[in-house]
């Protein structure tokens, strides 16, 4: 699924399909009624590749939306766009819990699932199982090489505990190799007696 060519023109309703760049703006197609127009560089204009929704501490971009309504809904269309701010509100919660209630209005969960079922109608909502599976996998690809990281730090400090006496050990006879015995006993000089010449 590509949203780079997707886009959302303020002031107008609907989706448009990039088609090329004008002299003083962009060229787009309807979703609606396949008419094309030119937009001007003063118009709003964003491609829904680069729209988000805010949750309480981060931003989740509009593609992982569309997976999560597309997986509610088991591949089929959202609540209408209609329902009533309610009845959107609950959805929301439903696909994205942590939302922020504070500066997503109902006025921005309407154009998410109105743009969502617009998309869906014209099968343009794609996502690669393939890709999928290999985020799965190298997210438990992380999470085994983080529980592989954690078997060898446990096993090393296993092994720096067993070394550590050794070492101490082996420390404790080369420091006794290297100092000086004191083998300094009390010995009586015995001095030898004189013998005089007779």
């Amino acid at each position: 699924m590509d949203l780079k060519d997707i886009l959302a023109i303020s002031g107008q309703s609907g989706l448009f399909k990039f088609i090329s760049q004008g002299r003083n703006g962009i060229i787009v197609e309807s979703f609606a009624d396949k008419k094309r127009s030119c937009i001007y560089s003063t118009q709003k204009v964003n491609a829904l590749v680069d729209i988000a929704i805010y949750t309480d501490d981060k931003e989740i971009p509009l593609s992982d939306i569309f997976r999560s309504i597309h997986e509610k809904e088991t591949g089929g269309e959202a609540v209408s766009s209609k329902s009533s701010p309610e009845e959107l509100k609950k959805y929301m919660a439903e696909i994205l819990p942590d939302y922020n209630r504070e500066r997503v209005y109902v006025s921005d969960i309407k154009k998410v699932v109105g743009w969502y079922n617009t998309l869906h109608k014209l099968k343009l909502l794609k996502f690669d199982k393939e890709e999928d599976e290999k985020k799965e996998d190298k997210a438990a690809g992380i999470k085994e090489g983080k529980a592989e990281d954690t078997k060898a730090n446990v096993k090393k400090a296993k092994d720096e505990v067993v070394k550590k006496p050794r070492e101490v050990i082996k420390s404790a006879k080369m420091q006794a190799k290297s100092e000086p015995k004191n083998i300094t006993k009390d010995v009586k000089r015995v001095t030898p007696p004189k013998t005089g010449n007779r």
